[in-house]
């Protein structure tokens, strides 16, 4: 009796033992959150609408962006990003710095490397909104990411009239 009792204690000693080590295992091989994940990148605004008159980046002067930002995944699925972005216009021969834009924002993972991003707008020229984005991962290996996006910026204030455009931009994820 005693041997079987010191049998039966032995083998759930192990077994314990052995499920800890595989539980600790698979939190090791499972992702940390929050994660912090940085990028930058290029955005083109292509055509903007607004009652004051429609505008064709491309055309009269080339418009581009350079967007930085910090991502803050919370889990799997949810996020929050700062993206900081100044605007540089070529035009006549000359370029300037036109705008600078905060954009913070909300992140939703759809699956299949394509995220929905919420973003609040405030641009020093005194004008704010909200650009709601698709983003797509096009390339990831294990420290980098390429990734494409679609955006929709409406902006509003600085007794100018509502505009909405679109825009392209692309990116690397770090």
């Amino acid at each position: 009796m005693l041997y079987r009792n010191m049998l039966l204690f032995f083998l759930a000693w192990n077994a314990s033992t052995a499920f800890a080590q595989s539980d600790s295992l698979q939190r090791t091989t499972k992702h940390a959150y929050p994660e912090i994940k940085g990028y930058t990148g290029l955005v083109h605004p292509l055509y903007t609408w607004s009652d004051d008159g429609n505008h064709a980046n491309f055309t009269d002067y080339y418009l581009v962006g350079n967007p930085w930002g910090i991502n803050i995944w919370k889990s799997a699925k949810f996020g929050v990003s700062l993206e900081f972005t100044p605007y540089i216009k070529f035009a006549n021969n000359d370029s300037k710095l036109s705008n600078f834009v905060f954009h913070p924002g909300v992140m939703y993972r759809l699956g299949h490397d394509f995220t929905l991003i919420g973003r609040v707008a405030y641009e020093t020229s005194g004008r704010y909104g909200f650009t709601p984005i698709l983003n797509k991962v096009i390339y990831r290996d294990q420290s980098s990411t390429v990734f494409v996006a679609l955006l929709l910026p409406a902006r509003y204030g600085s007794t100018l009239a509502p505009s909405y455009s679109v825009a392209f931009q692309f990116g690397i994820g770090f």
